[in-house]
């Protein structure tokens, strides 16, 4: 018997992304990466705008997706990686869209996702789709102090 499509499991997988063998989370941060600097928008408050409503569509939807796909592979099952497409887009929010300030913005949501300061490691543990986008998301608020920091103190970034 064929399975049907499952539209929350494609979201929550980034359309097949959460499959790769290895390290798919990074895998899909770095696709958001090359969509962003695609776009390669420059910092205004049109583009904030569209940011943050973006963040919050994928916040939501992910929460919803990641819950329904939590029952088919686990508790946030490594193959789900839609969190990672709203913790990358948070971290990259306050800066331009450049691939030097967007590669900046990678390894440091990576380095927080796997490192998991507190109480990005805590709030994994909330039910549900809610702890699968949780840690991704506070990672993602901590990337995007540390950037804003950074934009504060280093002439020119």
């Amino acid at each position: 018997m064929a399975r049907r499509f499952d539209p929350a499991a494609a979201l929550a997988t980034g359309l097949g992304i959460g499959f790769l063998p290895i390290a798919p989370a990074t895998w899909m941060s770095l696709v958001v990466v090359i969509v962003m600097g695609w776009i390669h928008a420059p910092l205004t408050l049109v583009r904030a705008g569209v940011t943050l409503a973006l963040i919050l569509a994928v916040t939501l939807a992910g929460t919803w997706a990641a819950g329904r796909a939590e029952r088919r592979y686990g508790h946030d099952a490594h193959c789900i990686v839609i969190d990672e497409v709203a913790g990358m887009l948070l971290t990259a929010f306050a800066v331009p869209w450049g691939w030097p300030h967007l590669a900046v913005a990678f390894f440091l949501f990576r380095a927080l996702d796997i490192l998991k300061p507190p109480p990005v490691y805590q709030l994994q543990s909330l039910p549900g789709g809610a702890g699968v986008m949780a840690d991704d998301l506070a990672a993602g608020v901590y990337g995007v102090a540390l950037l804003l920091l950074a934009r504060a103190v280093i002439p020119g970034f």
